[in-house]
């Protein structure tokens, strides 16, 4: 028997019309506690559902290990990857508020753009069904 905030994430999650992660990178690799997430995921939630992610960093090219961890995770859970909604973010600190807003018009694009691309994704796909 899984345990009650499992079974409510994967119900979260199957009915969701997609998915957009956004994390951080933590020592080369997707924190912990989001991996765990990830894991419980497997089997149930993920499957056929269209993602995206947005890995932020402050450094240019920065989060390549996360945003290949979840590319791989993905596979595994057999999701379906929305390439254009999958982008990683430069996110200088300056850029970034006390209220955790990000200011930089260019990183709001990037986001923005991500999130439209999810969005467009799916609306194709109820045309087609």
């Amino acid at each position: 028997m899984l345990p009650a905030p499992v079974v409510d994430l994967r119900a979260q999650l199957r009915a969701a019309d997609a998915v957009l992660f956004s994390t951080p990178e933590y020592a080369g690799a997707l924190p912990g506690s989001f991996k765990n997430l990830l894991d419980w995921s497997v089997g149930d939630g993920l499957h056929g559902k269209p993602v995206g992610w947005v890995n932020a960093s402050a450094h240019a090219g920065g989060a390549e290990h996360a945003y290949a961890m979840l590319r791989t995770i993905m596979g595994y859970v057999n999701a379906d990857v929305v390439e254009a909604a999958c982008v990683r973010a430069h996110v200088r600190r300056d850029a970034v508020g006390a209220d955790g807003t990000v200011s930089d018009p260019a990183v709001r694009e990037v986001i923005a753009a991500a999130l439209r691309a999810l969005v467009e994704h799916v609306r194709q796909l109820r045309a087609q069904a």
